[in-house]
């Protein structure tokens, strides 16, 4: 059943796949690592080995709704359930976390989210969308977190957006926002945690622009759309010593090979000539010949077993067996 779905996919179901495919890139505890360092006060200056083990389980991947105008108490830490909003469906967060940020005196424990962009203005502000989505997660701990009327168990929110393709006057830049106090009239003590619960980071991407901050260098070499994944994993070796031996390894180059699938001239052609006749089987002819290619350069890598390339590809096991025959004929 799952491969014949996968047999129909449109251009759009494979963008969406490699959409996803990079959550799980950054979704990496070493990622989260490097990201929460240059964000998250607390974490600034700490190794990003020290950082790791204050990421607390495995990060949600699109399995948490955003729930607006409702919220069960009961899924804080693993929401199930999904609530629509009104124009978009269901909306859910990237990529969702708890983390103990080490205090001078304590560990605080604080509730992460990192969402990815493609565009830095996708039509509204990043800024305001990332402030509805820190509500969401703080009104969401009511029930577990704290309880009415005690506030003070409210733990502080991080929403991160990771914007791709900006601009070079807004690319590779970060900024904050934050509730800070302001006197209009002084006399009222100033206790920061009490009000510091929220805050919003941007991360603006521009691959063709010079930076000397090592994060954002980081995070345009592993998204890049212009580098392979033998490219990526040898610079963020070399350069940001991010070892590639383990999973962060083998979803890059997964990410890798579905940016070829989704994004090459050949699929385009194939749909450009569909359009062109008014039928679809130039689509189609585009995208099984993509699937092709795609599963081809995945066998080359040595590195995933055919049912792990069939599912990315939507081929059967049958079919990359014969590819693979096909390659070892012309080798």
């Amino acid at each position: 059943m799952k491969n014949e779905l996968m047999r129909n996919l449109s251009a759009a179901d494979a963008r969406i796949q490699y959409d996803g495919q990079v959550k799980k890139v950054l979704s990496q505890k070493v990622i989260l690592a490097w990201i929460l360092r240059r964000t998250v006060d607390g974490f600034k200056g700490l190794e990003i080995q020290e950082i790791i083990p204050y990421i607390e389980g495995e990060p949600e991947i699109s399995s948490v709704a955003v729930n607006p105008g409702e919220t069960n108490p009961e899924q804080v830490s693993g929401m199930s359930g999904e609530d629509k909003v009104p124009g978009e469906g269901a909306v859910y967060y990237d990529i969702r976390f708890f983390a103990y940020c080490p205090d001078k005196t304590e560990k605080v424990r604080i509730l992460v989210n990192v969402e990815a962009q493609k565009d830095f203005w996708p039509g509204y502000r990043i800024e305001t969308r990332g402030i509805f989505y820190a509500s969401r997660m703080i009104s969401a701990q009511l029930g577990t977190e704290f309880s009415i009327p005690d506030y003070n168990g409210i733990k502080k929110v991080v929403s991160i957006w990771i914007c791709m393709n900006a601009s070079r006057r807004a690319g590779n830049a970060i900024s904050e926002y934050s509730i800070r106090k302001r006197d209009l009239i002084k006399g009222i003590p100033d206790i920061p945690k009490a009000y510091d619960k929220l805050s919003v980071v941007l991360i603006t991407l521009n691959e063709e622009s010079e930076t000397e901050d090592e994060t954002l260098r980081m995070l345009n070499t592993l998204l890049s759309p212009a580098k392979g994944a033998e490219e990526k994993k040898r610079e963020l070796e070399e350069d940001f010593h991010i070892g590639m031996e383990g999973n962060a390894g083998k979803e890059i180059d997964i990410m890798c090979n579905l940016s070829g699938y989704v994004w090459s001239r050949g699929m385009e052609k194939g749909i450009e000539k569909g359009i062109e006749k008014g039928i679809e089987k130039g689509i189609e002819k585009g995208i099984e010949k993509e699937k092709k290619e795609t599963a081809e350069r995945m066998l080359r890598s040595g590195k995933l077993a055919h049912e792990e390339i069939a599912s990315f590809t939507g081929l059967t096991e049958e079919e990359i067996r014969e590819i693979e025959r096909e390659l070892m004929v012309h080798a």
